[in-house]
C-alpha cells in the first residue's frame, strides 16, 4: 500500500464536516431500512405443507422445528451431491454466513418468539458431522427424503440452492412470509437483522407495524444472553 492508495489528508475540521456529511447519508439509509421492514411485515404470506425432515432424534415436521414458537427462521445451507457423490463439507459461503450466526442469537432470538434451524438436501450423517467439525449450535436437519427444496423453488440443476425463508404459524397451519438469497443476505446475520425479517419484527413500540402484532418499549426485553 502507498500513501498515494490512502484517503486524503484533511484538516480535523475538514474531517468533520465530511464525515457529518457522510453520516447524514447513514441515517438517511437506515431510515429507507426501516420503511423497508415496515413493508416486509406487511407482505402476504401463502401456506406451506407440515414437510416432515430426518432429525438428530428421528424424524420431525416442519411444525416440530418453530419448537412451540410462532415464527421460524429457515437457512437454506448448501450441501448438494457432485460428480463423486455427497461431500464430506458443506458450501464455503454458506458456512461463513453461519460462523456469523453465534449461539448467543439464537438465545436472544427465542426469546421474541423465533427459532433459527438450518436445512440442507444432504444425508444427516453429513450435516452432523460438519456441524460437529464447525462447533455450530444451530438446529439443522436434512431435506433429503421430502420435497421441501423443490416446493420451495431451492432446487437447482446443480442440487440447490441457498438462502432464508421465514415462517409463522397460526395454530397448525404454517405459512411462509418471506425469502431472500444471494446479496441479501449480506446484511443479514445478526439479532437485528434476523428480528426485521420476521412478521413480528423486533417488537418495539417505535416501528410500523400492522394492528395486533407483539409490541413493548424498546430495550425493557434486553438481557444479557445467560439472564433470561
Amino acid at each position: 500500500m502507498t500513501a498515494t492508495s490512502l484517503p486524503k489528508i484533511v484538516s480535523a475540521k475538514e474531517w468533520q464536516a465530511a464525515h457529518e456529511a457522510l453520516l447524514k447519508k447513514e441515517k438517511e439509509m437506515t431510515h429507507a431500512k426501516d420503511a423497508l421492514a415496515a413493508e416486509r411485515r406487511r407482505q402476504p404470506m401463502t401456506r406451506v405443507d407440515n414437510y416432515v425432515f430426518d432429525g438428530p432424534k428421528g424424524k420431525v415436521t416442519l411444525l416440530d422445528l418453530f419448537e412451540g414458537r410462532p415464527q421460524l427462521l429457515v437457512y437454506h445451507f448448501m450441501f448438494a451431491p457432485g460428480v463423486n457423490g455427497w461431500p464430506t463439507a458443506g458450501c464455503p459461503g454458506c458456512s461463513m454466513f453461519m460462523d456469523n450466526v453465534g449461539q448467543f442469537s439464537l438465545t436472544h432470538l427465542a426469546k421474541r418468539d423465533v427459532t433459527f434451524t438450518v436445512v440442507s438436501l444432504a444425508p444427516l450423517e453429513n450435516l452432523l458431522a460438519y456441524k460437529k467439525r464447525m462447533s455450530w449450535t444451530a438446529p439443522w436437519v436434512s431435506s433429503a427424503n421430502n420435497t421441501f427444496n423443490k416446493d420451495l423453488g431451492l432446487s437447482t440443476p446443480q442440487g440447490e440452492n441457498h438462502g432464508l425463508s421465514v415462517f409463522v404459524r397460526d395454530g397448525d397451519a404454517i405459512y411462509r412470509t418471506y425469502f431472500t438469497t444471494a446479496r441479501g443476505l449480506e446484511t443479514v446475520g445478526g439479532l437485528w437483522s434476523f428480528l426485521d425479517m420476521t412478521p413480528f419484527g423486533r417488537q418495539e413500540n417505535w416501528e410500523d407495524t400492522p394492528p395486533g402484532r407483539p409490541q413493548a418499549e424498546p430495550y425493557v426485553w434486553w438481557r444479557r444472553h445467560d439472564e433470561y
